[in-house]
């Protein structure tokens, strides 16, 4: 069997910040790696081209740093360094092609909002097509403490 791949879709909520810290901690345990994917949305409305490809870049930007400073704090706990992609699209279709591209990945780890809609991926997956997967699903709850967390990573 190959090395256990997590894969973590990030943003900048509280609960991929608590997801990428699980997945982060059972790669390291299990000799595994994290995948970390930020994706930036597609813009809804049609601007000149220019005007498009600069707010296309500074949300990509956004995008690479967020998973930057996430990737930062991995590797300072020990793990090792994470694959990184920023993807353009609609979320579930770009979680859905990333799952294909990488058959390897071992498990989708995502976050739930702690109050409210879990989120847009968690209801997805995890409520409306939950045996559509080709890998198993990891939930963290958002209300959960980093101590929990840890101990139970």
């Amino acid at each position: 069997m190959g090395e256990r791949v997590y894969l973590v879709i990030m943003d900048e909520t509280e609960e991929a910040r608590l997801a990428l810290r699980f997945a982060s901690r059972r790669a390291a345990r299990t000799d595994g790696v994290v995948h970390i994917v930020a994706i930036v949305p597609q813009q809804t409305f049609s601007a000149f081209a220019a005007v498009q490809a600069t707010i296309e870049a500074e949300a990509r930007d956004r995008a690479e740093v967020l998973v930057t400073a996430a990737a930062g704090s991995l590797v300072s706990e020990g793990g090792r360094a994470p694959v990184i992609s920023v993807r353009q699209g609609e979320a579930v279709k770009v979680v859905r092609d990333y799952l294909t591209e990488h058959p390897e990945v071992s498990a989708l780890v995502l976050g739930a909002a702690a109050e409210g809609n879990p989120g847009p991926l968690v209801s997805h997956f995890a409520v409306a097509h939950p045996g559509q997967l080709p890998c198993p699903l990891m939930l963290v709850p958002g209300s959960i403490s980093e101590e929990q967390l840890d101990r139970l990573s």
